[in-house]
Order: C-alpha cells, then sequence, then structure tokens
C-alpha cells in the first residue's frame, strides 16, 4: 500500500517505520497461527480491564434469538467505559435482557458482560455489510443511562 488517497495524516499514521499499522489485535500461539482477536479501536477498558468486543459477540450469537449483535462501550464515569450490546433479533423472536444476561454471565468473566442490551430492528452498516461501530458509539453518548 502507497498510501490513503488524499489523506496524508492517514498515511501517515497507518505507515510507520515500513510497516503497515492495520489496528488489528491478535495472538501467536506455539505452533505460528496466527488469531486476530479484535481491533485495537473497539477494545473496552472496564475498571482497568481490556473487554474485547468480538469475543462477547461470539457468545451472543450461539443463542438462537440473536441474529446479530455489535458490542461498543459506553463512557461510565467509575468504571471508563462498560459495554453495551446492540442486538437483532431472528425473525419471529424476541429475545430478553434476562435470557441474554444469563447466557453472558455462563460463558464469560462477569466483567465482561453487557451491562445494557439495545434491541434493534438492524445494525448502521457500511458499502461493505460491516458494522460502523462508531454510530453506536455516537447513539450512547446522546442517550443517558440504560433502555
Amino acid at each position: 500500500m502507497a498510501g490513503y488517497w488524499n489523506n496524508p495524516a492517514a498515511t501517515a499514521t497507518t505507515l510507520r517505520d515500513g510497516w503497515l499499522h492495520t489496528g488489528d489485535i491478535g495472538r501467536m500461539d506455539d505452533g505460528g497461527r496466527l488469531t486476530l482477536v479484535d481491533r485495537a479501536k473497539d477494545v473496552i477498558i472496564s475498571g482497568g480491564s481490556n473487554i474485547y468486543p468480538r469475543e462477547v459477540e461470539e457468545v451472543l450469537l450461539t443463542h438462537p434469538a440473536v441474529a446479530e449483535t455489535a458490542v461498543v462501550g459506553r463512557a461510565d464515569p467509575e468504571w471508563g467505559e462498560l459495554p453495551v450490546a446492540f442486538v437483532v433479533a431472528t425473525p419471529g423472536t424476541a429475545p430478553t435482557a434476562a435470557e441474554l444476561d444469563a447466557l453472558c454471565l455462563g460463558l464469560l468473566a462477569r466483567y465482561k458482560r453487557p451491562r445494557d442490551y439495545r434491541f434493534v430492528p438492524e445494525l448502521p452498516k457500511n458499502g461493505y455489510g460491516k458494522v460502523r461501530k462508531t454510530e453506536l458509539r455516537q447513539q450512547l453518548s446522546t442517550q443517558k443511562g440504560p433502555q
């Protein structure tokens, strides 16, 4: 990659010292295999602990009534951020926050579970079908408290 078209600031951030910095977080196992964990900009830091939204999303997607989900951090004065799950239900179903919370508590560390579930008809996506988490964070910053 030579750089971003007409965006020298983004190019300087991404291309440094001959390396392409993608913003992805990964870990290498003993066999040399790389596993992508999440995007650095999406990590939620709550009480000094890192929460990877992808991990929480994968748990929520195991519920048969969850068609899609996206987890983002909401600012919190005590913890820094708290995870919030936006959930699109499978047609003809209506998952409850209590069901999803029980699922998360059974499969994740307690601090990783979403503190709020927002049931939405669809998730905002870009032209490639990728969820626009920035829009979800903006929604949270303009709304107060759980819904």
